[in-house]
Formats: C-alpha cells, structure tokens, sequence
C-alpha cells in the first residue's frame, strides 16, 4: 500500500520514524511531508529518508497561525491529489487529517498531551482514528468529539515504543566537548511557537542554568529550539554551557545525563523512561501523562531553581526500562494496512 506520513515538529520524526521502517520493511510505500519547523527537516537530513517540505511558521499569534494553515493545507491537497495513497498518520499535525477529509484518505491521528483545544477540536473530529495514551481519560477528548470506536488508547508512554531498540551513543557527548568528570545537565527551551503557551519563553529558566553551572558545579547542554532562544543563551554570559547550533541526538544526551530540566513534554518522557531525574519548567496546563509520571516519582515540577539537586546518576538505569512493541502501536494507528489486528 501507499502511506502518507506527515511530520510537522521535532518530536514527530523521532515517534513515527520506528513505525515508518516498519511500513517500509512490510513492503508498503511512504511518502513523507514536513514542516520547516525547529530541527524538524534536521533530523529529517540525520535519518536520510526522502521528504517533501511543506508550508512555513506562522509566528505565535492566532492569525499567524491560521494564515500558515490555510496555505499548507492547500499544499498538502496538491501534494496528495492524484497519488494513489491508502491511508495516512500523524502525531499532532492539524494540516494532514484536513487534507486527507478532502481526499477521502483514511487517516489516524496521535497525541500525548490533551489540552491544545484548537488543535484536537480539528484533529478528532477529521480523523478516522485517533490514539492517545491510557493515561488520559476517555471523558477529557470527549469534547473533541473523539470517543469509541475512533478513540483507541494504548498502554504505556509513545517513548516505551518508538525508544525500544534504542541504545545510547557517546558520540554526542564527543561531539559537543562534553566533560566526562563533571555532572551534566541538559536543559530543554520551551516550545514558545505553540498556540497554548501563546511564545512565553519561561522566564525561570535564565535562574535555572545560573543555579546549575554556580551552585551545583555542572556543566549545562541548552537544547533551543529557535535561533532567538540560542542568542539568548549566549547574551547570559554564563560558562559551562554549551548550546548547539543545529539537532543532536538528544535522546542520547538525555540517557548520559544526571539530569534534566525542560520546558517541553517529549524530552521529559523521554528522560522520565530512561531513568533520568527530571524537573519540569512546563508553563501550560498540566497534562494526564504528566500528572502519572509526578505520582509515580518520576517527574518533579520546579518553582524554584534551588530546588535542583544534581547527583551523579546510577549505571544500568537506561538498561532497566519498559520497552514496547512499535508495530502493536502502528497495527492500531493503520487498521487499513493491518486489518484484523488492531
């Protein structure tokens, strides 16, 4: 069959690349669509699969946003007209479930944090399936108007799957002059383009990399998202603190690190499955998946940077995790490809 994968941010390549190479290894064709967004068409050059960029940001603001989706939906319609696709999926793009209604491709939509209200509104309602985490209540997607039979929700985390055959690899630390004899922590920017944080920057986190490098003697790695952030980081002045100017293989980085602080969601499950102590600096409304991992002692919230304690962190704690089957995870995002199964 002929699939179409839409990527539209950093995370969606690292979740449905394991599910695209399970398409590919089946047999089937993909085609995949991207949005110059981030580091997304980075590590879309990193994996050296073939991809057509669609569409541009849109800036912060509603009718920036509105202005960039009109026009890539109406470059998805060209893109996807004519070309014989089977189904399609992706996690979080708004652009592919409305492309696809036109077309009458069948489609599956995915997502882990459920209240980017505009967004799932569109999303649920145009999808044919949507799957979500067990850890968000059925009641709270309701409104979107995702319920039984399109709502699925799988067990575990997105990151016990897509990170199941994942190994870490020292390189990155090589790579970024990272000192092996000092604590390292990685410090994650916030997404400040998404709609429900409206560009806040999360002003604690310039008190934050000062606690970390003065107080408890580490080294920092800033992951930005945006070139602003990067500049930002720099005018601080602070030492110990490296910012990288293009996408590195963070999950790599957050495996080898004694801790994490971050302003977004993947990065803090990912850091939260590999055995990471990790503290959020998230600004949104707090999401079910996050609301599990803080009761289960495996994501903390930071008010106040003093609260950060870096301690050199355990061998063997990545090795310990869950790990799950990708294809249970793409069995129920294509019933069209895989019928009977899901």
């Amino acid at each position: 069959m002929r699939i179409w994968v839409d990527l539209t941010n950093t995370a969606h390549v690292l979740v449905l690349r394991p599910l695209v190479e399970l398409l590919e290894r089946d047999g089937h064709e993909v085609e995949i669509t991207a949005r110059p967004l981030s580091h997304t068409l980075e590590l879309l050059d990193d994996w050296g699969h073939d991809y057509t960029a669609l569409g541009a940001y849109g800036g912060v603001s509603r009718v920036g946003k509105a202005r960039a989706a009109v026009g890539r939906v109406a470059e998805m319609l060209r893109f996807g007209r004519g070309r014989g696709f089977d189904a399609a999926m992706a996690h979080g793009s708004t652009d592919l479930p409305m492309a696809c209604r036109v077309l009458r491709i069948p489609n599956s939509t995915m997502f882990d944090y459920e209240w980017a209200a505009l967004q799932h509104h569109v999303n649920c309602r145009l999808a044919n399936r949507v799957l979500v985490p067990d850890a968000i209540p059925a009641e709270r997607l309701a409104r979107y108007g995702a319920r039984p039979p399109k709502l699925i929700r799988y067990p575990g985390l997105k990151e016990e799957y897509y990170m199941a055959d994942f190994e870490p690899d020292p390189a990155v630390l090589e790579a970024l002059g990272v000192n092996r004899e000092l604590l390292l922590c990685v410090v994650r920017t916030a997404p400040s383009y998404a709609l429900y944080l409206g560009g806040s920057e999360t002003p604690l986190l310039p008190r934050v990399l000062q606690h970390v490098v003065e107080n408890e003697g580490a080294q920092a790695v800033v992951l930005a998202r945006t070139p602003e952030q990067r500049q930002a980081i720099h005018a601080l002045g602070l030492e110990r603190v490296i910012v990288p100017e293009r996408a590195v293989d963070g999950r790599s980085l957050v495996a080898f690190a004694d801790a994490l602080v971050s302003a977004g969601g993947t990065m803090n499950r990912e850091a939260a499955v590999l055995g990471t102590p990790v503290w959020s600096i998230f600004e949104g409304r707090l999401g079910a998946v996050d609301e599990t991992l803080a009761r289960e002692g495996r994501l903390r919230f930071l008010k106040d940077p003093a609260e950060i304690k870096i301690e050199r962190k355990p061998p063997g704690r990545t090795e310990e995790r869950v790990r799950r089957d990708p294809r249970k995870l793409l069995e129920l995002a294509l019933p069209w490809v895989y019928p009977g199964l899901a």
